[in-house]
């Protein structure tokens, strides 16, 4: 791309431009690919076969739609054109006049063969391109995702933008509001008398965490920090996050799931291959959460300190999530 490319000038405003060029030229090399390959296949089908491929039974265009996130139009459009090519056939839904059943044919089958091998080449090249954009650039857009579906652009423009919070590095201003936060709450969680790990770690988080390679990051809305936590570094490839607090007059805002968003980044960022965390049953609902985060129960690793309180220990495997 020309370094004197007129959008680039635009920021922000430009960002759906430059995302919808980025998945054009995306496709078209796609194209290319499938072509040199002698396969009949068009990158913008992918979506749709590979939906069709995965359910197993007919769907009808509405229920592909919903799956993919694409428009009726769009999905009707490639149907149609996987039609003209023999890879799916379309009948009249036995049960529902107004729609209509879209299903693999043979042909359509058997192309899973070809394309196969293909698609494991071209992942493999898309994680080595995309990374270059941030390590952890899938997590990411799940979570842009996530947040279009929570307040989408429209109505942030006509309704008032709920006040978002920030997340902070570390730097010693905030030292102090490391135990006034998770101090406090961990105080009352274990009825007033803290383990020894955490009478050192709360009022000195610098040198538990950041000397030893880890790091602390903070929730902040407009002047006020309103949640902590640590990541602690294990070794060298392993993490645990941990302290993890939020003000409970910001709960079920989201801001939890960002403060553990940057931890997973934090990881991404330093080559990390598992992030490691230990939770009480006094605390069930943040199972929850954890588990959503993709987050599974595993026997401690030796480098982890295990605490008296701890009734699990759980952890993301970065490493097998990106095979």
């Amino acid at each position: 791309m020309a370094t004197d490319d007129s959008i680039l000038k635009l920021g922000y405003l430009a960002g759906a431009t430059r995302l919808r060029r980025i998945g054009e030229q995306l496709q078209t090399q796609g194209d290319r690919l499938y072509a040199e390959s002698g396969i009949q296949f068009k990158a913008s089908w992918f979506a749709t076969y590979h939906t069709l491929l995965q359910a197993g039974n007919p769907l009808t265009i509405q229920e592909i739609a919903a799956s993919i996130g694409f428009t009726h139009i769009t999905v009707k459009n490639v149907t149609r054109e996987l039609e003209q090519h023999g890879i799916v056939k379309i009948k009249p839904n036995p049960t529902d006049a107004r729609s209509k059943h879209v299903s693999l044919t043979t042909k359509g089958q058997n192309l899973l063969g070809k394309l196969n091998p293909l698609w494991q080449k071209i992942s493999r090249s898309l994680q080595d391109l995309l990374i270059t954009g941030h390590p952890d650039f899938i997590n990411i857009v799940s979570r842009i995702e996530k947040e279009m579906d929570n307040f989408p652009l429209y109505k942030r423009i006509h309704d008032e933008t709920p006040e978002q919070a920030n997340i902070l590095d570390y730097h010693p201003d905030l030292k102090k509001y490391f135990y006034e936060l998770a101090g406090k709450w961990l105080l009352d969680v274990l009825d007033g008398t803290l383990e020894p790990e955490d009478e050192f770690t709360l009022r000195n988080p610098d040198e538990s965490y950041i000397k030893n390679g880890g790091f602390l990051f903070f929730a902040k809305i407009g002047s006020k920090i309103i949640g902590c936590v640590a990541l602690k570094r294990l070794d060298s490839v392993k993490f645990e996050f941990c302290k993890l607090y939020i003000n409970p007059e910001y709960r079920k805002s989201g801001i939890a799931t960002q403060l553990i968003g940057r931890c997973i980044t934090r990881c991404m960022e330093n080559n990390a291959t598992e992030l490691w965390l230990q939770t009480t049953d006094r605390v069930k609902n943040a199972h929850q959460l954890y588990y959503k985060l993709g987050f599974e129960e595993a026997a401690p690793p030796k480098e982890m300190e295990v605490l008296q309180r701890t009734d699990k220990t759980m952890r993301i495997n970065f490493k097998q999530n990106m095979q």
